[in-house]
């Protein structure tokens, strides 16, 4: 007898190349939602740009990865996997925004642990107005702040970050 699966049970799959417009939109339109909320509006275009969510899909390492709950597309990931060091990002994670406040973030962040055990290190970032953000991965998935990146103390592994909204300030967090 085959066992079925609990409901809003969460997984992961590879996106295909014809999945990315769709997710870039949804991604775009997720976080949306703390800039238009704090500053009233998306004035310069999508967040992140097109062409830092392409970049973020072609990078080394890179793995795109669609978030399923119970076989239907909920939100995504784009994560970077270094099998050598063992040293990990997440570089990317959404919800969509029609289905935000169920818990899918956290089912996701778990199913994105199990899915790479041999992890020493995550590392993530997200903007400094980005309460929501700050709150899941400090409180939820365990992460720490490690550095608070701003015009005075820019990143020095992403000299060329974009312009943020507010004053482009940073967060950077690890979980070991």
């Amino acid at each position: 007898m085959t066992a079925i699966p609990a409901p809003g049970r969460i997984t992961l799959d590879v996106a295909s190349e014809a999945d990315l417009p769709r997710f870039r939109k949804d991604l775009q339109d997720a976080f949306a939602i703390a800039v238009v909320d704090t500053f009233g509006s998306v004035d310069k275009g999508p967040i992140p740009l097109d062409e830092e969510v392409a970049a973020s899909f072609d990078a080394p390492n890179a793995v795109v990865h669609r978030i399923l709950e119970d076989g239907r597309w909920v939100g995504g990931a784009v994560v970077s996997i270094d099998a050598e060091t063992r040293h990990n990002s997440l570089d990317l994670l959404f919800v969509r925004a029609d289905e935000l406040g169920r818990g899918i973030g956290r089912k996701a962040w778990a199913a994105i642990e199990e899915r790479y055990p041999e992890t020493e290190v995550w590392t993530t970032h997200t903007p400094y107005f980005e309460k929501r953000n700050i709150h899941f991965y400090v409180n939820v998935c365990g992460f720490q702040i490690t550095a608070y990146y701003h015009a005075g103390h820019p990143n020095p592994h992403r000299p060329d970050d974009p312009e943020l909204p507010g004053d482009g300030g940073m967060f950077r967090f690890e979980k070991r």
